[in-house]
């Protein structure tokens, strides 16, 4: 049941708040040339972004994720990604306007990530967005990443709400969970980072945004109401 007195809503960061898919394309390919390889198809590196970057290199090289030459191929990926970090990302449409008119009710917002802070905070600082979030919760805040429901709970307390009184919008299945069992309202953002053998209707979330301006008018409404 969608929160009666809704007091603050929780993004996903890579393909619910922000598309990031431009700039991970980006660097995939450059990976890649470093390689001697041809670029290759932006959309199959688009599809796997809310995997992580651990899942962005081995598709990029064709490398197991156990493979000896794995990790430092990894870390040459964030390395890359780092020297741009911001430069080709952009708040999707209608996300602007949905925190400008969420703040206009009061309602206040927050972000839980699955990327590392090192990563997340000089984005942000990058983007600022405004009205900035109350919270920002990323892996290294916690002992538990999602889909545990730590950081979501952390989100709460960080905004001074219960989880009964938040909406929390994620592109992946690992969000849906750590909503649910944290005890949200969850969306599933329709529109975000998803396999194509892959539906957001099986996730089990209380709602679905196939776009982000579909969001923003599911969000409007609720705080008109």
């Amino acid at each position: 049941m969608f929160p009666s007195h809704l007091k603050a809503v929780v993004f996903d960061l890579d393909g619910t708040l922000l598309d990031t898919a431009p700039e991970f394309i980006e660097v995939v390919q450059a990976l890649r040339a470093e390689h001697d390889l041809a670029p290759m198809d932006p959309e199959a590196v688009r599809a796997v972004v809310s995997d992580g970057a651990r899942a962005m290199v081995s598709l990029a090289l064709d490398l197991a994720q156990d493979h000896e030459l794995f990790e430092p191929k990894r870390l040459r990926f964030l390395e890359i990604y780092r020297d741009d970090l911001g430069r080709a990302t952009s708040p999707y449409p209608g996300i602007l306007a949905l925190i400008e008119t969420l703040a206009g009710a009061g309602i206040t917002w927050g972000i839980s990530t699955n990327k590392p802070s090192w990563l997340t905070e000089p984005l942000l600082q990058r983007l600022d967005l405004q009205p900035a979030p109350v919270s920002v919760v990323c892996p290294d805040h916690v002992s538990k990443p999602k889909p545990d429901p730590e950081p979501l709970l952390l989100n709460c307390e960080q905004l001074g709400c219960t989880p009964e009184e938040v909406v929390y919008i994620g592109d992946h299945p690992r969000d849906v969970d750590a909503g649910k069992a944290a005890g949200m309202y969850t969306i599933a953002a329709g529109y975000g980072y998803i396999h194509h053998d892959d539906d957001p209707a099986n996730w089990g979330a209380d709602a679905i945004a196939r776009t982000s301006e579909e969001l923003l008018a599911l969000l409007v409404a609720v705080t008109r109401s």
